[in-house]
């Protein structure tokens, strides 16, 4: 490949023949062979001095430029060529093991061949050390030797033509043959094949919210690829040759793969789905391995360090290249799968021309050995967007809605951000599917017979602040908060009918004020323990909602019943495993005991569950992730036999209610009789329940029981009776 100076560009140190008086006549010639190797080696064209002057331009057929050079063994009408610029050995069976310098070849090629004009695909002969090389020319970029940049691309096209200096760089392949050995050029600069387009511009990724990540992605895997090979030969060092993308759902790993295709100036990207690898046919599977790596390997032999990047993006690699000797298939297809794209990634016959991409959402399932230094090496956890990432992504996903001035003004987008905490990149896409889908609504009148459309009302047409209001309650993020879950818990709304109650919600406040902002306490896992019945379940989902953290998650009995032990134990571990993929988290664990299959006939529990949860208990998430843990229990002795309970940070008791003033309470909040019948109950109860102990539960059944009772006094007194 040339950068020459562009045509009719004069060179600094060299002035090429004038070309201000430029002759267009066309004339016809008979071709020759020229009269000796000088003119061939010299790339020149042969000319009778009758027919031309001495060291000009020519262009043949509209096509190649030559100089001329005079030779009195032409004869006038006749013009002489060469016989005959990849690099190979004029006769092959001349073929030598010599390793040849690209700088010293370079030198020679400007010695030979200065101020000559050239265009992709012309063919010369060049002759060094006394060896003769037939070259092929396969691109050129022209450059103004005023400008410090190239201001055009690189050219494969024949129409491409420039000058010949000694500030042109030039670099060296081998043939398709393969037979000529180069040395990689010792000079510090670029590579020829750039790695990076140089049009490229980040912002231009349409990619928002993973600066960072993008960061981290361009210093290990780009950085080296586009430094001189010199450079990197003498570090002695290999480029990443895999790049693992890892996070939640919906947060762009398969987009941010297909970007890096598009950036980079490489051959097109290979993308292949997990499950796509694999065949019903012996052998097949891992067959299709190879032949992924097939092209990388035909370049790489062919032009070694100066090939062309190749890019494989394997997608759910989760799916396929599994844990070695997890499958219980019996019949070893996905370990040899696995085993052959170890041997192509990181084998004997090493390739440094390839750049393998993987995507998962389970980074856990893959086999250790891909994941070392040499296979993917190189891992990036995509997370969710935080505020500014949500911003940019709202920017990018309302670019065109803003350009065709199809969004109000009311819109404030950093509002949005926001509100939106914890959502993915493809939730927030959905978000703005939704809110054009309310106003698109507006302009549609479904009423009895056909659908008609408000034609007035399309011209008006805008997405306006209240469409995204709306759109919020459509869309939930999967890494949010289980409100309705949560909701439930609380459902009659939190009464504080006792100080204690206040104290118990202060006192989780504070946790939740620890957890949000203490350096040192990443995890703090607390055990609310209390007779059934006591609001233990309420006080736990009511320190949640209050806390603001964006994502909240409740495990409970409910959503495990029916579940198998293996099931549960996944279901667990999987959404302690979500619960690090936010800043700030908190799992509510309802009812522990009966988590773990705990019945008092037998004793029995399910000591796998346990083990698990203990495990999980105190498993610190992430470096800059936070977790509070709030486990209730019903059964606080049988936990001290199981000996869990040193899991747990700080434990909080919840007591029934005690005396009858709480009760009171409670009948005022819950706006139970008036305030004669109240004391009525009062003085009921503290004749015929002098220890009173009932939880708010209980009390709050009876309660909603005596109401819809002929005479509600005497009913609630009954009933209170029984439960206490």
């Amino acid at each position: 490949m040339f950068k020459i100076p562009g045509f009719g560009k004069a060179a600094a140190n060299h002035t090429p023949p004038d070309m201000t008086n430029v002759d267009t006549r066309t004339r016809h010639l008979k071709v020759s062979n020229c009269p000796n190797n000088s003119y061939a080696l010299a790339n020149v064209a042969a000319v009778s001095p009758n027919d031309f002057p001495n060291n000009i331009y020519i262009i043949i057929d509209n096509l190649f430029v030559f100089t001329t050079r005079h030779s009195n063994d032409i004869p006038p009408g006749t013009i002489g060529f060469n016989g005959n610029q990849h690099i190979s050995f004029r006769a092959r069976g001349k073929a030598v093991s010599t390793v040849f310098d690209q700088d010293e070849l370079a030198k020679q090629f400007v010695r030979c061949y200065e101020s000559q004009i050239f265009s992709p695909t012309q063919y010369l002969i060049m002759e060094f050390q006394g060896h003769f090389f037939d070259l092929k020319i396969r691109n050129v970029q022209a450059i103004d030797l005023g400008d410090i940049e190239p201001t055009s691309a690189v050219a494969t096209g024949i129409e491409t033509k420039g000058i010949l200096t000694k500030q042109t760089q030039i670099n060296f392949f081998k043939g398709r043959d393969g037979l000529v050995n180069l040395k990689s050029s010792n000079s510090l600069r670029p590579r020829s094949n750039a790695v990076i387009r140089p049009d490229f511009k980040f912002e231009d990724l349409g990619v928002g919210g993973l600066d960072k990540e993008f960061t981290k992605i361009f210093r290990r895997a780009f950085a080296s690829r586009i430094f001189p090979p010199s450079v990197i030969e003498k570090l002695g060092i290999s480029h990443v040759k895999g790049l693992l993308l890892y996070g939640p759902p919906g947060t762009g790993k398969t987009l941010i793969a297909r970007k890096i295709g598009t950036m980079l100036n490489a051959k097109e990207p290979k993308i292949v789905n997990g499950p796509e690898i694999l065949s019903k046919y012996v052998g097949s599977s891992e067959e299709n391995i190879r032949n992924l790596f097939k092209d990388a390997e035909a370049e790489y032999r062919a032009k070694g360090e100066e090939s062309s990047l190749h890019i494989i993006i394997f997608d759910e690699l989760d799916s396929v290249f599994k844990q070695r000797g997890s499958r219980g298939d019996g019949t070893g297809v996905g370990d040899n799968v696995v085993n052959q794209l170890l041997a192509k990634m990181d084998g004997v016959d090493q390739l440094n021309n390839i750049l393998v991409i993987g995507m998962t959402n389970r980074k856990d399932l893959i086999d250790s050995a891909l994941l070392r230094p040499g296979r993917f090496e190189v891992q990036v956890e995509i997370h969710l967007p935080d505020e500014k990432g949500r911003l940019q992504i709202f920017d990018i996903q309302t670019k065109k809605m803003r350009e065709n001035n199809m969004m109000s003004d009311d819109v404030n987008l950093a509002e949005l951000a926001a509100l939106t905490k914890n959502f993915s990149g493809a939730e927030i896409e959905g978000l703005v599917k939704s809110a054009s889908s309310f106003a698109i609504n507006k302009t549609v009148n479904i009423g009895k017979g056909a659908t008609k459309l408000n034609t007035k009302d399309i011209a008006k047409l805008k997405v306006t602040r209240e469409d995204f209001l709306n759109a919020l309650n459509d869309v939930t993020p999967a890494f949010g908060i289980s409100e309705e879950d949560l909701k439930t818990c609380v459902e009659g709304g939190m009464m504080l009918y006792s100080e204690r109650v206040n104290s118990i919600l202060k006192n989780g406040a504070r946790y939740v004020r620890q957890v949000r902002e203490s350096d040192k306490s990443r995890l703090v896992s607390l055990l609310i323990h209390g007779p059934a019945g006591s609001g233990k379940t309420a006080l736990a989902a009511e320190i949640a909602l209050k806390s603001g953290f964006p994502f909240i998650r409740l495990i409970s009995p409910n959503e495990l019943s029916g579940m198998s032990e293996s099931a549960k134990i996944a279901y667990i571990d999987n959404t302690f495993r979500d619960a690090y993929k936010s800043p700030l988290n908190i799992l509510v664990i309802d009812s522990l005991e009966t988590l773990v299959d705990w019945v008092p006939i037998g004793p029995r529990f399910s000591n796998n569950i346990l083990q698990m949860l203990k495990v999980a208990l105190k498993r610190k998430p992430p470096q800059d992730r936070r977790l509070l843990i709030m486990t209730t229990t019903s059964a606080y002795s049988v936990l001290q036999q199981m000996d869990i309970l040193s899991c747990f940070d700080n434990e909080i008791a919840v007591p029934n209610m005690t005396n009858l003033d709480e009760l009171n309470n409670v009948m005022i909040e819950s706006n139970f009789l008036d305030d004669a019948g109240r004391v009525k109950v009062i003085n009921e109860l503290s004749r015929s329940c002098p220890n009173f102990n009932v939880g708010i539960k209980k009390t709050l059944t009876n309660i909603e029981t005596a109401r819809h009772d002929e005479d509600p006094v005497n009913e609630l007194v009954e009933l209170m009776t029984q439960s206490a």
